[in-house]
């Protein structure tokens, strides 16, 4: 019963389109970084879940540099929700085979708390509707309180961090 359950669930989750608006419920198992946690449901099946409509700094990876803010980052994420019962509403799949979702714990959207708490960006280029222009908003006030990251005074934007690791990764390789 237990695997027929994962099955079903992997292939809603492969059906973006079917999935949109989905809400399923689960406990926070891990926290791989300030936007990106691992659920358990009632079925036992786990789902990694990326943070809709955000984007946290980069944590250090064993092959690859962090970002600056990027373990607090993950930290304040685990401080909300590591171990806790949280819903998370799908609004789509990623290329990587993620749930992306809006992450709700004790009806607070913790996506906007990341955002507003500095310790994340509002990722404008996915961001819709009425999420856009809180989640901007919530930025923008981070940004004049000097929250989190803002306490820096030009912080890079995961995007661009990623695209300049990804161009010295392939140099490197080519060697």
């Amino acid at each position: 019963m237990k695997t027929f359950f994962v099955i079903i669930l992997q292939v809603l989750l492969l059906t973006s389109s079917a999935n949109a608006g989905r809400t399923i419920e689960g406990m926070v198992r891990a926290v791989y970084d300030g936007d990106t946690v691992l659920l358990t449901t009632r079925e036992e099946s786990r789902l990694k879940v990326r943070l809709y409509g955000i984007d946290a700094p980069e944590t250090k990876k064993p092959d690859k540099p962090g970002q600056p803010f990027g373990d607090i980052s993950k930290r304040t994420l685990m401080y909300k929700i590591m171990g806790r019962r949280v819903t998370a509403e799908i609004v789509d799949i990623d290329q990587y085979k993620r749930a992306v979702a809006i992450i709700r714990y004790e009806g607070r959207d913790i996506n906007r708390e990341m955002v507003a708490d500095g310790m994340a960006w509002a990722y404008r280029q996915y961001l819709q509707g009425l999420y856009e222009s809180e989640y901007i908003g919530s930025e923008n006030r981070a940004r004049s309180h000097r929250a989190g990251l803002w306490r820096e005074p030009n912080p890079q934007p995961p995007w661009e961090f990623r695209i300049g690791h990804k161009s010295k990764d392939k140099h490197s390789s080519r060697w």
